[in-house]
């Protein structure tokens, strides 16, 4: 038995050495290969990346925690509404290509910098569109400045109150895992993307997973998850402002998440909760389908 787990260790011992410097060779390999987009705005004393598509009423589109390539993510979704409105994509520090920062990743920290972001490119009156966690840092975003945002659009967003967000995150043994390069291998057997994205998307959006993925910044963030969502208890939006909420028809792991979202739309005086089947990143597959909602329901309010 000693001999056999003496053995065992040694091929792990190898092993994780081997992954090590892989994901060493591959970084720098990739930090020369990651294609530039977008515009930097100076925030905070940090470089954060912008992207500007189109021409019409402003949406803002702000990611789900630790999406790699903001932009990158929501393209199908962009280049669609980019059709007949100007879509401003957001990357907040430690996403895409904006740069990293040692401020706290709370969510007034956040809310008040992706707002500087867009008072320097005079973005004053939008529609805020928002994945996953923007759904709580769109609430205190709406709060803070209700002159300029004009509706809220959710895509599977985060809601208070919803279970699971009092975890305690494993942070250091995360960013071990990056340094051995157990993050490499994990991403490079899962996709997640549908055919809406080219081969070239992809592999940039792989590499900027490497990059970005459980970096200081990404923890930081992941830390506050928990405070953030504390929070954000017993907060809501404003019942002057529209909402329009694009769900996940049926959460096995949380069969009250279509019901938490009818509560939140019916807290407010115009409500819409629009039910899609898929997964949580409803903005792969359902790109089409979500602008074209959109529109119909803008089109309705228009009246």
């Amino acid at each position: 038995m000693l001999v056999s787990v003496t053995a065992v260790g040694a091929v792990l011992a190898v092993g994780l050495a081997t992954t090590t410097v892989v994901n060493v060779v591959a970084a720098e390999s990739e930090s020369h290969r990651v294609e530039s987009y977008g515009q930097k705005v100076e925030v905070a004393g940090g470089l954060m990346n912008v992207v500007v598509n189109g021409e019409g009423e402003d949406i803002v589109l702000l990611p789900g925690f630790g999406t790699s390539s903001p932009f990158l993510d929501f393209q199908p979704l962009v280049d669609n509404l980019a059709q007949d409105h100007r879509v401003i994509v957001v990357e907040p520090f430690g996403y895409g290509l904006s740069d990293g920062t040692e401020r706290e990743r709370t969510t007034e920290n956040i809310v008040s910098e992706v707002h500087s972001a867009l008072e320097t490119l005079n973005v004053d009156r939008y529609i805020l569109m928002g994945h996953s966690i923007a759904g709580i840092y769109g609430i205190e975003y709406a709060a803070s400045y209700p002159e300029e945002v004009t509706a809220f659009v959710g895509i599977d967003s985060s809601v208070p109150g919803q279970p699971g967000m009092d975890t305690q995150f494993p942070t250091g043994l995360l960013s071990a895992a990056k340094s051995l390069g157990l993050l490499r291998l994990v991403s490079a057997a899962s996709d997640g993307y549908g055919d809406a994205y080219s081969i070239q998307a992809r592999e940039q959006i792989q590499m900027l997973t490497q990059r970005n993925s459980l970096s200081s910044t990404y923890l930081n963030e992941m830390t506050h998850i928990r405070t953030n969502f504390e929070h954000a208890l017993g907060t809501g939006f404003a019942k002057e402002l529209p909402l329009l909420l694009f769900v996940v028809s049926e959460n096995t792991k949380t069969p009250e998440w279509l019901g938490l979202h009818q509560r939140q739309a019916s807290s407010v005086n115009d409500g819409t909760v629009v039910p899609l089947p898929g997964e949580h990143y409803l903005h792969h597959t359902h790109a089409a389908e979500i602008a074209d909602g959109f529109r119909q329901w803008a089109a309705t309010r228009a009246k």
